[in-house]
């Protein structure tokens, strides 16, 4: 996140060449991996608040009954089947159809691969940890109109 280290480095370098004796010298490096750690540490901490923040953003997101803010998860869980529909089925079965009836217009596009796998890791990366909080008894509540 931070580039401190470089900083941490150039600073022990600049202390080298100031200090000569190899006592001094140990003195100021311990001191310099004590001045990292705390550093490391003090960056640490930056992220676990961050994390805990976006946590709290998630909860109040999931607990939203308006699906426009609680529904982007089903969305692309739905945009991610349609791509791999089209593209594992329907793509293939209209390529089929069109060369089967010699017919030669445009074909459509195919989609990128890739970008749907991603999609879909990501999807089940998400669709486990749901799985999981079901697991330990969640609250879940039904998106839209009660």
């Amino acid at each position: 996140m931070f580039s401190g280290g470089n900083i941490v480095k150039d600073t022990g370098d600049a202390l080298d060449k100031l200090f000569t004796s190899d006592e001094e010298r140990m003195e100021k490096k311990l001191e310099i991996q004590k001045a990292t750690q705390e550093f490391q540490l003090a960056e640490d901490k930056l992220d676990v608040q961050l994390a805990t923040g976006q946590q709290e953003i998630n909860k109040i997101e999931a607990a939203n009954p308006n699906m426009f803010v609680a529904g982007w998860r089903p969305a692309v869980g739905w945009i991610c089947v349609l791509g791999l529909a089209y593209q594992f089925l329907g793509y293939p079965l209209f390529c089929w159809i069109t060369a089967w009836r010699h017919f030669n217009g445009p074909v459509p596009p195919a989609l990128p691969g890739d970008v749907l796998m991603t999609l879909l890791f990501g999807m089940l990366g998400l669709g486990g940890f749901r799985t999981y909080e079901k697991i330990k008894g969640a609250d879940t509540k039904v998106i839209g109109n009660k």
